[in-house]
Parts: structure tokens; sequence; C-alpha cells
């Protein structure tokens, strides 16, 4: 298992349609076979700022996302909709250790 947190900050007059792209971009990402889990999270304190927690099956599947047709539309229509460049964590599963999701 491969974990990548990605953290977004939006501009707030931009949030509606960053959510709007970003849930169509999670709804087709989980029907990829190389994708456990998808989550689009809000900052509780702050309505602007997002982590994506990208859960992938293998260290390939995220390339393999990142040449999808729903990936290309929500890279292209994020964009100019964010306050600072996107910055990304990646993580290794310790617990569970079996990963089963």
């Amino acid at each position: 298992m491969l974990i990548v947190h990605v953290h977004v900050q939006v501009r707030p007059e931009s949030v509606e349609d960053f959510v709007t792209a970003t849930l169509a971009n999670a709804r087709a990402s989980v029907q990829e076979p190389g994708i456990a889990r998808f989550d689009v999270c809000r900052q509780a304190d702050d309505p602007t700022r997002f982590v994506l927690v990208e859960v992938y099956r293998d260290a390939d599947a995220p390339a393999r996302h990142k040449e999808t047709a729903h990936y290309a539309a929500w890279r292209d229509a994020v964009a100019p909709l964010m306050a600072a460049p996107r910055t990304s964590v990646k993580l290794a599963n310790v617990f569970p250790d079996d990963a089963g999701w």
C-alpha cells in the first residue's frame, strides 16, 4: 500500500468549484483497480484547505492514475482555483499490516 496525502489551499471564492471538480475526480478514481480508497477532507477550521487521502494498492498505481482522463480534467480544472501550489506527502502503511480494505 502507498498512501498519499495531497494538501490543497483553494482561493476562498473558488471553494465550491474546487469541491465539484474534486468530487467528480474522486468518484471516478475509486473505480480504478489500483486505488483502494480516495477521501476528500476539508479542514474544520479553514474551509479553503483540503487534504486528499489517496490509498494505492501498489507503487505503480499513482502513475496509472495520472494517465486517466478524469485526473487530467481535475488537474486542469483546479489549477487556477488554488491559492498556492498543492503539496503531497507519501506514507507507508504500518497498521493494519494486512491493509485489508
